[in-house]
């Protein structure tokens, strides 16, 4: 691992941080790959039973890039394809783990972010989680549509349409989007004490039972759901839309802040 993406291992629980605190742990391209080679190496070491994700700094993670992609814009489908398909993948592979994941989260958790977090089985944040998925907002599609498996349709629309980047962790707790709230600074101490209580089940009926939860899933057509949903996205991001060419425009012009803040004009509340 270089240092984009930590990996330590406390007794038989495997640590992995996003590391870019000076731009919220925002996941480029690099830090995708090295995240996806955590997990491999966490997936892999026998003596590995629970893994916790997290982000140093004051963030969990603030999403994708977007500085990254207004400096190296993708252009059609055949080019967003396997950026996507990696965004996607790295999301998942906290799901399809076979050892069971938890996401220790504090300050912002928001788009692929939010993904991520709920990607894991079991996910706390501190009082300071903010959630949502603002990518509407700035012209870009979802890459993993897990959101309405997670707290149904009415309010997936209404986050998802709407790109809400506000919600606290107790309303993510109450719509069933994350698991426990706890006091600012306690996510990761937490979510170390949870991992530690999963690490001392016996490992394969651990495996086993995590697949059974998720073959449910599965069975319901998650799985097809997520993939229409990610070829839905490329299509879109191919495509390209008004909005996100204006918003990355102004982030190469003027600077990210500025994009920002010309894409919450667009979308104030009246």
């Amino acid at each position: 691992m270089t240092e984009l993406v930590l990996y330590e291992q406390i007794d038989a629980v495997a640590v992995i941080s996003l590391n870019r605190p000076q731009r919220l742990n925002a996941m480029n391209q690099a830090m995708l790959d090295e995240l996806n080679q955590a997990a491999s190496q966490a997936e892999q070491d026998k003596t590995v039973r629970a893994v916790v994700l997290t982000g140093t700094g004051t963030a969990f993670s603030s999403g994708f890039d977007l500085k990254a992609q207004a400096e190296n814009t993708p252009h059609g489908i055949a080019e967003w394809r396997p950026v996507l398909r990696r965004n996607f993948d790295a999301c998942m592979s906290f799901w399809h783990l076979a050892k069971p994941t938890v996401a220790a989260v504090h300050g912002p958790a928001l788009a692929g972010a939010c993904e991520l977090a709920m990607a894991c089985d079991i996910t706390i944040a501190d009082e300071t989680g903010i959630f949502g998925e603002p990518e509407l907002r700035f012209g870009a599609g979802i890459v993993v549509m897990l959101l309405p498996w997670m707290v149904g349709p009415k309010r997936a629309k209404e986050i998802i349409l709407l790109g809400l980047d506000n919600i606290s962790a107790r309303e993510a707790k109450e719509m069933g989007l994350i698991n426990r709230v706890v006091p600012k600074g306690e996510d990761l101490k937490t979510a170390l004490s949870i991992a530690k209580r999963l690490s001392r089940i016996d490992p394969p009926l651990l495996t086993q039972t995590k697949q059974a939860l998720n073959n449910s899933y599965s069975i319901m057509g998650m799985e097809k759901a997520l993939e229409s949903a990610l070829e839905t996205d490329t299509q879109i991001e191919g495509e390209g839309m008004p909005t996100k060419a204006k918003f990355l425009q102004i982030a190469r012009d003027q600077g990210l802040r500025e994009a920002i803040t010309w894409r919450d004009s667009l979308t104030k509340e009246d």
